[in-house]
C-alpha cells in the first residue's frame, strides 16, 4: 500500500450484495469462516448489513498493520483453505465484491 505506515491500522471492505434470500446463509458462512478468517494473529472481521437494501452487506476485515494485511493477502491468493472459503463465498453472492483499502490515520489536534 503506497504511503503506507506499518504501524497503522488496515482496514479491508468488501462491498456485496447476497443473492435474494440468502442472508441466513451468508450469516452462517461468515459465522464458520471467521475462524480461519481471523487465525492470524492481528486479523477480525466484522458484517454490517444496509439499514435501506435487505440484500447488500459489507464484510470488514481489520488488520493490526501493514504488514499484517500484506501476509493476509499472500494468504487469500495461496492457501487452499482461503482460495475455497472464499470460492464459497462467491456462491451466495448475485454479483462479484467491489473491494477497498484503507488505512486509519490518527487526527491530531494542532
Amino acid at each position: 500500500m503506497p504511503g503506507g505506515t506499518l504501524g497503522r491500522v488496515i482496514h479491508l471492505y468488501l462491498h456485496a450484495r447476497a443473492l435474494p434470500g440468502a442472508r441466513p446463509a451468508v450469516e452462517s458462512f461468515l459465522a464458520e469462516a471467521r475462524a480461519v478468517y481471523e487465525e492470524p494473529d492481528g486479523v477480525a472481521v466484522r458484517l454490517q448489513w444496509s439499514t435501506t437494501d435487505p440484500d447488500a452487506f459489507v464484510e470488514i476485515m481489520e488488520y493490526a498493520d501493514e504488514a499484517t494485511w500484506r501476509r493476509d493477502q499472500e494468504r487469500v491468493e495461496h492457501d487452499p483453505r482461503m482460495r475455497a472459503l472464499i470460492e464459497r463465498w462467491h456462491g451466495l453472492l448475485a454479483s462479484g465484491p467491489v473491494v477497498s483499502t484503507y488505512e486509519d490515520v490518527p487526527i491530531t489536534v494542532p
